[in-house]
């Protein structure tokens, strides 16, 4: 019985980087269609987080069950426990790609953000990407050191982040009413997608330590 526990718990693994790599393709395509106004991408990311969240759902039943059958105790039920709230933490993650690419779809043919902060955005977008493609790279290596370098990843959507509302905030802004809230919300969006890739980083650290006070940090 051990031997098929242990498969299982292997196969919640696999499943969980399966699903990052969905996340991390999501947020890729979701900036670039925020940035050049691609129609076909943004509806392609709009579609595929369905499949997120089909793999959020089968991960959860599956995690269930283990808890139900098997009873784990120790390192086998933070295994567990970690897995139902990375998959949640994930599935949050491909819903925040999802709406961005909203945004996208939204204001097709026009792109939606101003050209003022177009800069300020791709930077946002590349610093998601590296939190996305960190994030399945510590799912399937628990590389500690990946896990610190998303959090400074983190620190560069915040501070851009903060560039956005000064930006709007300022006396030199001149963007209509649906650009203030369109840069309002995207940045937003980036914001809280690095707050979740630490939220893994953090149960990933937990597991790997079993420091419990990283993982509520």
């Amino acid at each position: 019985m051990r031997h098929i526990f242990d498969a299982e718990l292997a196969q919640l693994g696999q499943d969980l980087a399966a699903m990052s790599r969905r996340v991390e393709h999501a947020v890729t395509q979701a900036g670039e269609a925020l940035l050049t106004a691609d129609l076909q991408l943004a509806e392609a990311v709009i579609a595929d987080d369905l499949a997120i969240d089909a793999i959020e759902r089968d991960l959860d039943e599956r995690c269930v069950l283990l808890l139900a059958q098997q009873a784990p105790v120790a390192t086998d039920l933070r295994v567990v426990v970690s897995s139902l709230r990375m998959s949640a933490t994930l599935e949050r993650m491909g819903d925040l790609a999802r709406h961005v690419a909203e945004v996208a779809r939204g204001r097709y043919p026009r792109v939606a953000i101003p050209q003022s902060l177009s800069g300020t955005f791709a930077e946002m977008h590349d610093a998601a990407v590296r939190v996305g493609r960190r994030t399945t790279t510590l799912l399937t290596s628990y590389d500690l050191a990946v896990a610190e370098k998303i959090e400074r990843d983190d620190d560069m959507l915040d501070a851009l982040h903060r560039d956005t509302f000064n930006a709007t905030l300022g006396g030199a802004w001149d963007g209509t009413a649906q650009e203030t809230v369109d840069v309002t919300l995207v940045g937003r969006y980036y914001e809280r997608f690095g707050d979740h890739g630490v939220s893994i980083a953090r149960r990933v650290v937990y597991l790997v330590t079993g420091d419990s006070e990283v993982a509520v940090r």
